[in-house]
Order: structure tokens, then sequence, then C-alpha cells
């Protein structure tokens, strides 16, 4: 059957582009990471996905290795309109409310980025950490996680108590707590501070990702120690977009810009397991020493961390996000009375 459309039929069709191409928007969006890294590879990726899919209304101004602003003040960037979109730590944001570590980093909670997903999309974490992110002028499009966390170090960190005196670079938030209470010192520092610190001595070693990000950054050319497989974080970075911006997208940009996060973060994921594993054996040959800590090692920080949670976490928004959290994970089965 033949579909004939009329004179005035074909001229509507005519002009439906021109009225679909009418808003263009340009987003410039701030990541800490590298452009080199594995993660700042597919991040470029995305952007391509999401300008193609939107048939080039939407591209992108991309910033890496915090080009524009230091790391922790992206978020207020955004917010000010300095920048659109922030690629960098919920955990940065903890002086606004403590939630944000629980939405960046539940240390200690989750053995693999499957977990942590899971929590995220079907377990209401999502709707929880939306509500939190609104409160503050900001849209989370999501997480995207890089894998289980390594310690780098220029001394041995074969168990608990090779942490007593370690000077390390850690992130703002619960972290600096968890680490000083078993002894070590941490110094609060800008991700893109941590290679100068090393190499100055200023610190004897860093939490700044996993093994082949560390790797990509150079930790490695001055550290020969490392945790492998990580143990005491796994956090996610998030995609954040100013609310007002997100909320003048029509749907259809809204829903590319989800769904192509989602791609990304999975693919992002499955790509560093397979990195971190191949890091590993590169670090085996070049000589470094990796240390898997002990499963009664591995159980002592997960019950620390866990504990530290409820102490850290002293706003009404942390709270109800720690009781979720908390109930999804012994649904998984990681806490309980078996464990």
């Amino acid at each position: 059957m033949k579909t004939v459309l009329t004179v005035g039929a074909l001229s509507a069709c005519l002009l439906l582009p021109a009225a679909a191409e009418a808003q263009e928007y340009t987003l410039r969006v701030q990541s800490l990471l590298p452009e080199a890294s594995v993660p700042g590879q597919n991040l470029v990726d995305y952007f391509d996905d999401v300008t193609t899919m939107s048939g080039g209304r939407v591209t992108f101004e991309p910033f890496f290795s915090s080009a524009v602003v230091k790391s922790a003040e992206t978020f207020d960037a955004v917010v000010n309109g300095i920048l659109d979109g922030d690629t960098t730590q919920p955990s940065y944001q903890v002086g606004k409310d403590k939630a944000f570590q629980f939405v960046g980093d539940p240390m200690g909670g989750y053995d693999t980025p499957w977990q942590m997903y899971a929590w995220l999309y079907e377990g209401g974490g999502i709707e929880l950490a939306r509500d939190l992110y609104a409160q503050y002028g900001m849209f989370l499009v999501g997480w995207w996680v890089h894998g289980p966390e390594s310690l780098s170090s220029t001394k041995p960190l074969a168990n608990v108590a090779d942490l007593k005196g370690w000077k390390f670079r850690s992130p703002p938030g619960m972290e600096t707590e968890i680490f000083a209470n078993l002894g070590a010192s941490p110094i609060v520092m800008d991700f893109t501070e941590v290679f100068t610190g090393l190499e100055s001595g200023v610190i004897d070693g860093a939490d700044a990702s996993n093994l082949s990000i560390n790797k990509s950054l150079g930790l490695y050319d001055i550290a020969d120690h490392a945790t492998y497989p990580g143990f005491h974080s796994m956090p996610a970075d998030h995609f954040a977009i100013r609310l007002e911006q997100w909320e003048g997208f029509p749907d259809d940009i809204k829903r590319i810009v989800e769904v192509g996060w989602q791609k990304l973060s999975f693919r992002n994921s499955l790509e560093h397991e397979v990195e971190i594993a191949r890091t590993a054996a590169e670090l085996k040959a070049a000589g470094k020493t990796l240390y898997a800590w002990t499963p009664e090692d591995r159980k002592a920080f997960r019950e620390g961390a866990l504990k530290a949670w409820d102490a850290y976490g002293d706003s009404e928004r942390a709270k109800e996000i720690i009781a979720s959290q908390k109930s999804f994970i012994e649904l998984i089965g990681l806490i309980g009375d078996e464990k």
C-alpha cells in the first residue's frame, strides 16, 4: 500500500527538521582525569556518542585535568555558570552535606562496580541521589566507576600495621578519619598534585585511583609498592549538570544524555576490569611489589568503615542514603550474621 502525501502535508514534513535543529547546546564539561587515561578516552567517546545521536544538536567543550578550576571547585563552577558539567568526585562536596560521601564513595561497602550500579539503578539510589543534587542546583546524570582503588606507596604496605605513620594523599571526606584511626597520616591534596607530592617527598604514598589510572599518572615511576586487588575504596565519579540547564533540555536530549551515560559507565567499568589486571601483570614484571591483604585485614577494614558511616553521616540526607545502602548491602549478602 502506498502512502500519498498532499502538498500541504509534504510541506509540513519538510519543515520538521528545521524546527528540530533550532535549539543547539554546547556544554563545557570539566574532568579531573587526563585525556590520555582510559576513562579520559571513554569520556571523549561519550561526547561523540551524544553529538552523533543528537544529530549535532549537542556538542561539548571538554576540559581535562581540571584545566579551568581545581577539581573540588568544579561543582560550584557549574552551579555558577562558569562550566555546564562536572565529572569529578561527589565526595568533594561533603562540606555542603555529608550525604555526598555516600553517593561518591561508600568506603568498604561493595566488592565490585556492578554492586554499586545495582544500588543506584535497582535499589532506589538514583532517586535519593538526585534529590540531594537538586537541593544544590544540580542534576545527577549518573555514575561511572573506575574499579577498586589501590594504595600506591614508596614504602611497603603489606598489612594494617604498615599504615602506622604512613603519610599519604587522601581525598577530602570520611577516608581521612578511617585511616587516621588506623594510625596513618592522611593529607588532603588535589588529585592533580599527587605526582608532585610523591616526587618531592611531601607524601609517602597516595590514594589516587586504580592501578591503571595510577600508572597513567606516572605514580609508579616513583612508587614501588601498591595494594592489589583494591579493598579500601571504589569511588564513583559523577556526571552532573546544572539543574536549570538540564530542565531546559527537550525530552529526547535528556534521554540521549542519560542512556549514553549508562553505556559509557558500564563499558568504562568493563574496560578497567581488564586494564587493571593487565597493569598488575606489567607492574610485577617491572619489579614493583603488589600486596594482597589477607581476608582478615580486609574484613577488619569493612567493619571499621561501616561503623564510620554512622559516625560521619550526621545529616538527615546522609542517614537516609546510609540506611538505603546498608539495607541493599545486606540484601545482596555482603553483611549479615553469616558474614
